[in-house]
C-alpha cells in the first residue's frame, strides 16, 4: 500500500517527466544545438517549436487530464459506482453537442465562443442532474438517467451533421469531437486553468458530503450534513471540469474512468484524498496518450479521442465485468 503523501510525489515527477518529454519529441527533431538556441533565442524557430507549439500542447493535455480526472473521481464518489464518469451521465455528451452547434451557426470564428458553448452545455447538463438528484434519491437512477441524457445529446449531436447546411462546417465538428489538444495556445492553457481551479474548489466544498456518502445515504441524512447543497457542489465540480476539458480538447473519454481507479488502492477508496491524485493520474494519461498519438509512425496523426477509447473502452468492459460479477455476489 503506497501512502498518499508518496503516490501524490511520484504522480507529480512523472508528469514533470512526461512533459518534458512531450515538449522534447516531435516530428521536428532537434539536436543539441537546436535546443541551445531555443534556450537562448527567443526569437528563432527552435524556440517557437518549444516554447509556442509543444509546450502549450503538453500543459494543455496536462490540464485537461486533470479536469477529467478530477470530475470522474467526484462522480464516482456522488454515485458510489465505480462506473460514473462525465461521459457516462451525459455532461460530457451534452458540452460536445452545444459546442457542436456552436460551430455549426459560426461562432467558432469568436474567440471563446466554442468554449463558452461547452461550459453552458455541461452546465445544463449538470443542472437536470442537480433537479433528478433532488428527486431521485437512489444513485443507481440518477446514472440511468445520466446514461438517457448521453443518448439524447448523442443523437442531438448527430441531427447536427445531418441538417448542417455546409460540408466544411460538418468537416469541423466532426474533427473536434474526435479530440485532440493539437495547435492549442497559451490562451487554451489559462482557459482550462481557470476552470480547473474552480472546479477544485466547489469539489473542496463538496468533500463532507462525499466522505459522508461512502457510509451510506441514511447514515449520511443522519449527519447533519446539508446533503443536497453538498449535491450540487460536487455535480457543479464535475460540470465545470468537464464542460471546460471538452471545449479545450473535444470529446475525449474513459481518463476520467480510469484515473480514479488507477489511484483508489493508495488512499482506500477515501473520497477526500483520492480528488488530487486522481487529477494528477488523468494528466499524466493525457500527457502520455498525446505524446503517443504523435509519434505513433501512421500518414495522418491519430485523434486523442480515438486514442484514448482504443485503450479504454476494454478497461470499461473489464470494469463493467468486476461489478456485475460482485452484484452476482
Amino acid at each position: 500500500m503506497i501512502r498518499s503523501s508518496v503516490l501524490i510525489a511520484v504522480l507529480i515527477v512523472a508528469l514533470v517527466l512526461a512533459v518534458a518529454f512531450a515538449v522534447s519529441f516531435g516530428e521536428t527533431v532537434l539536436d543539441l544545438a537546436a535546443y541551445g538556441r531555443a534556450f537562448t533565442d527567443p526569437s528563432s524557430g527552435e524556440a517557437a517549436v518549444l516554447w509556442q507549439i509543444r509546450l502549450p500542447r503538453a500543459l494543455c493535455a496536462l490540464l485537461v487530464g486533470a479536469a477529467l480526472g478530477l470530475a470522474g473521481a467526484v462522480m464516482q464518489g456522488l454515485l458510489r459506482n465505480p462506473l460514473a464518469e462525465p461521459g457516462v451521465i451525459g455532461v460530457s455528451g451534452t458540452a460536445a453537442c452545444a459546442a457542436a452547434m456552436a460551430i455549426i451557426a459560426g461562432f467558432a470564428a469568436i474567440p471563446g465562443a466554442v468554449e463558452v458553448a461547452a461550459l453552458v452545455g455541461a452546465a445544463l447538463a449538470g443542472g437536470l442532474l442537480v433537479v433528478v438528484g433532488a428527486r431521485l434519491k437512489a444513485p443507481e437512477a440518477l446514472i440511468l438517467f445520466g446514461v438517457a441524457l448521453s443518448s439524447f445529446s448523442g443523437a442531438a449531436t448527430a441531427l447536427i451533421f445531418n441538417l448542417s447546411p455546409s460540408p466544411v462546417a460538418s468537416a469541423e465538428v466532426m474533427s473536434w469531437l474526435l479530440g485532440s489538444v493539437a495547435n492549442r495556445s497559451w490562451f487554451d492553457v489559462m482557459w482550462v486553468a481557470v476552470a480547473l481551479g474552480i472546479s477544485a474548489f466547489f469539489a473542496r466544498l463538496a468533500l463532507s458530503g462525499l466522505r459522508m456518502l461512502t457510509l451510506g445515504e441514511d447514515v449520511a441524512r443522519a449527519s447533519g450534513l446539508p446533503l443536497a447543497q453538498l449535491r450540487v457542489w460536487a455535480l457543479l465540480a464535475a460540470a465545470v471540469a468537464s464542460g471546460a476539458a471538452v471545449a479545450v480538447a473535444g470529446v475525449i473519454g474513459f481518463v476520467g474512468l480510469a484515473a480514479p481507479h488507477l489511484v483508489r488502492s493508495s488512499v482506500r477508496g477515501d473520497p477526500g484524498r483520492i480528488l488530487l491524485p486522481s487529477a494528477l493520474m488523468g494528466g499524466l494519461i493525457l500527457v502520455l496518450a498525446d505524446l503517443a498519438t504523435r509519434l505513433i509512425p501512421t500518414d495522418q496523426e491519430l485523434k486523442l479521442g480515438v486514442f484514448t477509447a482504443l485503450i479504454g473502452a476494454p478497461l470499461f468492459a473489464i470494469m463493467a465485468w468486476r461489478a456485475a460479477r460482485e452484484w452476482r455476489l
